[in-house]
């Protein structure tokens, strides 16, 4: 059985649709399934639709939160939650093409245990918004060594990878990268991005920033080598202008230059706050790991 798990943020006007062409379409391919639905506590009334469709077709099965816990801690919900022998992600607002879900299904017949969703296409956005993607999606490749460039949370696991990744203990998972780290034969489907059925994206820049940011930190340690480097640099510095003030003294030349010292304690200072900040970044971290909290909270099923 496919289980297709999707995270839903206040998607209302568009959970009806995504529930009748997901049925039709894997019904139609005789492919047995459910659809656990994730209300990540939405504001509107996402949660009442659900059950609706529950009572319209038993294979819609729903999970709400307690609260918004965000979607990684949604995704996760919906893996643990998951009762097929593959599990494919994808998002409520039929962005990813219902299409490929099947293709990534006979995929995985066929032996492919981690089908990985990769953006032909990223569909109509703003210059803004595309140019932060970029920049985002460029950083994040480098940080965590893994080309994410195309990468989106449309995937299909096999059950040995979705057990594998709820194994993992760390409560602030990076779903899109963790599900390559995992290993297993992986393949590729290409697919162009659509544009929503209906509603308006969740994702602003500064929320796309902020997304980079938690996850950079969450799977790899490129800002820590970022303090070591600029020491380094700091050091080297520090070299060059000790030599120049030596060899000035010995020749009799008196050390000019009060506006360079100025701003060498600024760039310095600067550098040993920023690395303060990373650091601190860090154990913030590990102070949110070490309290043990859940990922997520279920306040209600059906």
């Amino acid at each position: 059985m496919l289980t297709v798990v999707i995270p839903a943020y206040n998607e209302e006007q568009v959970l009806d649709k995504t529930v009748q062409v997901l049925s039709e379409l894997l019904a139609s391919e005789s492919i047995p399934y459910e659809l656990l639905f994730v209300d990540d506590g939405s504001k509107d009334h996402t949660w009442e639709r659900i059950v609706n469709a529950h009572q319209k077709n038993e294979n819609v099965r729903g999970i709400h939160f307690s609260r918004n816990f965000g979607k990684e801690a949604a995704i996760f919900a919906g893996l643990s939650e998951a009762r097929g022998d593959c599990v494919a992600v994808m998002d409520c607002d039929l962005q990813h093409p219902p299409g490929t879900l099947v293709e990534m299904y006979r995929m995985w017949v066929d032996g492919v245990e981690v089908v990985e969703g990769v953006k032909r296409t990223r569909g109509k956005e703003s210059s803004m918004h595309r140019a932060a993607t970029g920049i985002f999606y460029r950083i994040m490749s480098k940080a965590v060594k893994i080309d994410m460039s195309r990468a989106s949370d449309f995937k299909l696991l096999d059950r040995k990878a979705v057990e594998s990744l709820l194994e993992m203990p760390e409560k602030n998972a990076f779903f899109r990268a963790m599900s390559s780290w995992i290993g297993f034969v992986h393949g590729q489907v290409e697919f162009d991005v659509k544009e929503r059925e209906a509603g308006e994206s969740k994702w602003s820049t500064r929320m796309l920033i902020t997304y980079a940011i938690s996850n950079i930190v969450g799977f790899s340690t490129a800002p820590m080598q970022f303090v070591t480097g600029a020491g380094i640099v700091v050091f080297l510095i520090a070299i060059i202008l000790g030599i120049q003030t030596i060899v000035r003294y010995c020749t009799g030349h008196a050390v000019e230059g009060f506006t360079t010292v100025i701003l060498l304690i600024l760039l310095i200072g600067s550098l040993i706050m920023i690395s303060l900040g990373i650091i601190g970044y860090y154990i913030a971290r590990i102070y949110e790991e070490t309290k043990g909290r859940p990922r997520y909270i279920i306040s209600r099923k059906v």
